[in-house]
This record gives structure tokens, sequence and C-alpha cells, in this order.
């Protein structure tokens, strides 16, 4: 099976593990065809090569980088006649240019496709967007939805075809697990942790990882965390301009002693960083243009035993299911008495931190993920299901 996949998001090391588990599986022949970098608007992304073993990666030209709608791949005519795939996988929203010039190449080569979406808003979409859209949901083999909200949508959109609740990317257990932090702490953060903790007891060290921006909701953690008793103290992992506000909410709470702010930091630091806290909260409001799509910072955390608490909004609930906890969308008490019963019972904590790591075991790997796609190439080929067995010893 000649499988092609046009990957944007295949660029960050981490997710190339994916790849990796992909290749491994008897009879899959994989390329990757990323850009050298993408310019997101949160911060610039050049190409990584952590994870590239058992699959060729064809790093080629992109138009209009970091526009998500319209850019697109002016080589790729070439590389697509070169390859001649079976299966073509478009790791892009249906709506996108560069899904619609991939579209239409894989038919001249009559490959059978596949594109993913996190897309869980109904939004329509003006000329020529609509019009690639149609194009794509017609042609197109099976959809990969990375959320049960986007089965919806598509459903609304009048989609018919084959749609399978994939996520994009999981976790790698051997990567994320809770461990000995072996970053020394700045004195701040020692002086911070000492003011929050009462003599003989540890504090419940909470955390935030993400963005800051306003829909992110950390100003309600900030006001929850405030209304507790007993000890505690908080790590906000993240930049963003609702930053300096967010410590000016701190400081007005009366809490700043008790809360550091870190910087953004490699991906690749992250288990450690998580390693350092009792949990992680994801405090998301819905707006009118966004709501959470996945939360991949929650299984992160939960692969690194990190009790996890989210928002009702979005597929938060869906992705915690019940080893965490989820509160209200904007509710600050109901938020600050989940927490207060972290605080107050460490049996309920050991219980969520076994239930975290196994839904991830269970449902949120990379090597899941891979297999379930490749089940996926199998199903649009007509192929019978095979036992998804590596290639060789080797390749685990």
């Amino acid at each position: 099976m000649k499988v092609l996949m046009l990957s944007k998001a295949c660029i960050v090391g981490a997710y190339q593990k994916k790849l990796e588990e992909m290749a491994a599986i008897a009879d899959v022949d994989l390329t990757v065809v990323v850009p050298p970098s993408w310019d997101d608007p949160h911060g610039f992304i050049r190409l990584e090569r952590t994870h590239t073993k058992g699959y060729e990666m064809i790093v080629t030209d992109i138009t209009f980088n970091g526009n998500f709608h319209l850019h697109f791949y002016p080589k790729l005519r070439r590389i697509v006649r070169q390859l001649q795939p079976d299966v073509f996988h478009i790791d892009e929203e249906p709506y996108n240019l560069a899904t619609f010039q991939a579209m239409r190449l894989a038919q001249s080569v009559r490959a059978r496709t596949v594109a993913f979406t996190w897309q869980n808003m109904l939004r329509r979409y003006p000329p020529p967007f609509n019009w690639m859209e149609g194009y794509v949901l017609k042609r197109v083999d099976a959809l990969l939805v990375g959320n049960s909200e986007a089965a919806g949508v598509w459903e609304r959109k009048g989609y018919r075809g084959p749609m399978h609740l994939i996520p994009q990317f999981g976790v790698d257990p051997s990567i994320y697990y809770r461990r000995k932090r072996v970053t020394k702490p700045s004195k701040a953060s020692i002086f911070k942790r000492r003011q929050a903790h009462h003599p003989g007891q540890p504090a419940l060290v909470i955390g935030y990882v993400g963005r800051l921006v306003e829909e992110k909701g950390v100003e309600i953690l900030l006001h929850a965390a405030s209304k507790l008793v007993g000890p505690w103290s908080m790590q906000i992992l993240g930049d963003g301009p609702d930053r300096k506000r967010l410590e000016q909410v701190a400081q007005w709470l009366g809490i700043a002693p008790r809360v550091v702010f870190d910087h953004k930091m490699p991906s690749s630091h992250l288990p450690h960083y998580f390693s350092g806290l009792e949990v992680l909260v994801l405090p998301s409001r819905t707006r009118s243009n966004w709501k959470e799509q996945f939360g991949r910072v929650l299984i992160e955390a939960m692969a690194c035993d990190v009790i996890t608490i989210g928002a009702r909004t979005g597929a938060i609930p869906e992705v915690i299911g019940d080893a965490g906890l989820t509160f209200t969308e904007g509710d600050v008490e109901e938020l600050q008495s989940h927490l207060q019963q972290l605080i107050d019972d460490t049996t309920l904590r050991e219980d969520l931190r076994r239930k975290g790591r196994q839904r991830v075991t269970e449902h949120y790997t990379q090597a899941a993920i891979a297999r379930n796609t490749v089940e996926v190439y199998r199903q649009i080929l007509g192929e019978p299901a095979l036992d998804v067995l590596p290639k060789s010893s080797n390749a685990l």
C-alpha cells in the first residue's frame, strides 16, 4: 500500500512519531510531504527532524505560508505524478486551497483520498472556499474528524460518506511519563512555593499550559484558586497578549506569591514540566468564532500522571472522560469546589491519576492512532482488515 500524506502539522518533531508508527505497519509504504516551515500566527515554526525512521519525508516549497485558507504547494503535482500513491492522505481542512489542490491531483492519478478536520463549529464560507469545500466533500473517500462535534458539523454540511473519529495526533507514553524533575527551579519559584506551603503538608501544585489569551479562561482559574483553603501553589506556562493582565489579576486577588508565570518552552521539555504538577486545569470559554477542538495538553498531562480538570466546552469533556473532573464553563465556584476536593482528598488524587494514564494508553497513543488510521486506508481500498503488525521486530 503506497501512501502519500500532505501535512504541514508534521513539521513538529513530536508529531512525527505517529508517522514512524504508521510506517512500521506491514504493507505500508509511507511518504510525507511537509513545508520547510510554517509562519503560524502564534509563532514561527521551523521543520524539526525528530522521528524520521521508516518513511520518506519530502520537504517542498509552500506559497502563502501562514495563510490557513490560501496556502498551497507549487511542486506538489510533480511529486504526486512521480509517486502514484494508492492513498493520498490530505491532512488539511476540506475548505482550504491546499486540500482542493491535493484532491484534484489525487483524482488525476486515481488515488483514494482521506482528509482530516477539527472543525467543530458550523461555518458557511463565501466563494471560492465553499466551492472548494463542495468539490472535496463530493470526492473524498473518507473523512477523519478529531472530535465528535465535528462529525455533526459535516453531516449538516451535506457530507454522507464514511467518517471516523480519530484525533490527528496522540502521545508517546515512552516519552510522556512522570519522572523526577531534573531542571533546577528558579529562586523566585522556590520562594513562591515556600510561601504556599503549610508546615509539614505539601501543596497541591496546580498548573495551566497553553496560550495566554482571553478565551482560554485563565482568569477563571485564578479567581477559583483565590478561594481555596489549604496549601497550594500554581504554575502557569505560556505566553500571549493576556499575560500582563493575568499577572495583575493575581496581584489584585492577593495570590501573586503563590503563582509563578513561566515562559513557553520546547515541547521536548514538557514531560519534565508536567511531572512537577499535581493537577492541570483547562478552563476554556467558547467564543462566537472558537471553541476547544481537542485540548492536546490534556492527554500530555494525563500521560504524566497529572490529574486533569476542564470546562465543559468543545471537545474537553470527551477527551477527559471519567479520568478527570469537569465543570460548567465559566463557573468559578464549581472549579474551586473541584480543586478544594483534591486538596482535601488524597485518595481521589491517586484514583484520578491512575485513570488518566490508563485512558491515554488505551485511546490516545501515537501507536493506537496510527493503527486506526491505517485501518481506514484498508477500508477505502477494499482490503480486508489485517492484524496490524510491525514490519519487523526492529521497528518496535
